[in-house]
C-alpha cells in the first residue's frame, strides 16, 4: 500500500475498514428513554470538567433500536445520559453507552468519543408494553418499560430535543499507555425527522454490575417516558476542549 492509499483508508484493518466514511444516516430509529431524578452528588462526580451540573438532578436512561443505518446495519443499543452546562450551553453527556454491533462500536469510540462497549440489548413491544432490557455477559442489568403509545407527544418540542449538542469525552492512549487523546467532543444530530412520538407511564430497573455503572445513579423518582420515532444524520463532530492542551 503507498502512504497515499494508507491515508485514504476509512478505517483499521486499512485493507477491509470496520466502518465507512460517513456521515451516517439512520432510517425509522426508535427511541425509548426514561427521564429520572437521582442522587445530584453522583452527577457532580461523574461529570468531567468543565462541564457543570443541570439545576435539577434529572437523568435520562434510554433505548435506541437502529433497523436501518448505512454503514453499521441493524442494531440496538442502551446507555445512560446526563444533562449538563457547557460554556453556557445546556448539553447532554453521553455517560455510557452498550450495543450489540461491533461496526458502530468501533466507529464511535475512534470518531466521536462515544463509550460504548459490547452488551446484549433489546427493545421491543410485547402486548401492550414498549420493553427495554440490557444484559452484559449474560447478566441481566437494565429493565425499562411503557405503555405502548397512550398519550401523543409534541413533535416538534422532541426534534429540538434531539438537535441538543451531544458531549462525548474521548479517551484514546498513545503506545506507550499515555494519553494521545483528552477531548471533550460536541456533536449534533442532523437532518432531524420525527415520524411520531408519545409519552406516558415508564418505570426502570437497574442491577448494579462491575462493568456497567448506571445503577450507581439510584432512580429516586420517574419524570416520564418517552418513545418516538425519526429519521436522522449522525454527522461528524467538534473538539470543544483539550485536556492536553488546556
Amino acid at each position: 500500500m503507498t502512504k497515499e492509499e494508507i491515508l485514504a483508508a476509512a478505517s483499521m484493518p486499512a485493507c477491509s475498514s470496520s466502518y465507512p466514511f460517513g456521515p451516517y444516516r439512520f432510517l425509522n430509529r426508535e427511541y425509548f428513554i426514561i427521564s429520572y431524578r437521582t442522587d445530584p452528588a453522583i452527577i457532580r462526580k461523574v461529570l468531567p470538567e468543565p462541564i457543570e451540573p443541570p439545576t435539577e438532578p434529572i437523568i435520562h436512561y434510554e433505548w435506541i433500536r437502529m433497523p436501518d443505518s448505512a454503514g453499521f446495519g441493524n442494531y440496538t443499543e442502551s446507555g445512560l445520559v446526563i444533562p449538563g452546562i457547557l460554556n453556557g450551553e445546556p448539553i447532554n453527556f453521553v455517560a455510557e453507552m452498550f450495543l450489540d454491533d461491533l461496526a458502530p462500536i468501533v466507529a464511535g469510540r475512534e470518531i466521536w468519543g462515544f463509550p460504548k462497549e459490547y452488551a446484549q440489548v433489546e427493545l421491543k413491544t410485547v402486548k401492550d408494553t414498549l420493553v427495554g432490557t440490557l444484559a452484559y455477559a449474560e447478566e441481566r442489568i437494565a429493565t425499562g418499560t411503557m405503555m405502548y403509545k397512550v398519550t401523543p407527544c409534541d413533535m416538534e418540542y422532541i426534534r429540538q430535543s434531539m438537535a441538543r449538542t451531544q458531549i462525548n469525552l474521548k479517551l484514546i492512549p498513545d503506545v506507550d499507555g499515555k494519553p494521545a487523546i483528552a477531548q471533550l467532543v460536541a456533536i449534533n444530530l442532523a437532518e432531524i425527522e420525527v415520524l411520531g412520538a408519545w409519552e406516558g407511564m415508564a418505570r426502570l430497573h437497574l442491577i448494579p454490575h462491575a462493568h456497567a455503572r448506571m445503577a450507581d445513579f439510584p432512580v429516586h423518582e420517574v419524570v416520564h417516558g418517552r418513545h418516538f420515532i425519526s429519521h436522522l444524520t449522525l454527522p461528524y463532530g467538534r473538539v470543544v476542549y483539550d485536556y492536553l492542551k488546556e
